[in-house]
């Protein structure tokens, strides 16, 4: 999974891309069973990243009807930081999703955490990714 994701960053150094992740929650564990590409629907793709809202709400349904569940999403970041921006901070929801950030060849996982009005924080999560 690591090298498709890899793979699709680099082949779009322009533009974000996008997607969701797949899978069950075991032993209070996450495991990504799939990665499910989605398009990219911001207006500046270059800089942000809006999953197509079609693909987010087939994938829910399919992943109900499988017994799994969306599991976060991930996105690449042109600029190379592997690490949430201030737009992600600021449009990031507490509900316990993964972001898995794509940038400069390497991954990186987190779960944003609210703690008053202003822009989430980001507490990285543990992978291990093939």
């Amino acid at each position: 999974m690591r090298q498709n994701l890899l793979a699709a960053a680099a082949a779009s150094p322009a533009a974000e891309i996008c997607g969701l992740l797949l899978g069950r929650v075991a032993g209070g564990a996450a495991c990504v069973e799939e990665l499910r590409p989605a398009a990219n629907v911001a207006a500046d793709p270059a800089r942000s990243f809006e999953i197509d809202p079609a693909t987010l709400l087939a994938a829910h349904r399919q992943a109900r009807g499988a017994g799994r569940q969306v599991l976060g999403h991930w996105h690449s970041h042109p600029n190379g930081r592997c690490a949430p921006s201030a737009r992600d901070a600021a449009r990031a929801v507490d509900n316990g999703q993964i972001w898995l950030i794509i940038a400069g060849g390497r991954l990186g996982a987190w779960v944003a955490r609210r703690t008053g009005a202003g822009p989430a924080e980001f507490l990285p999560v543990a992978m291990d990714a093939d």
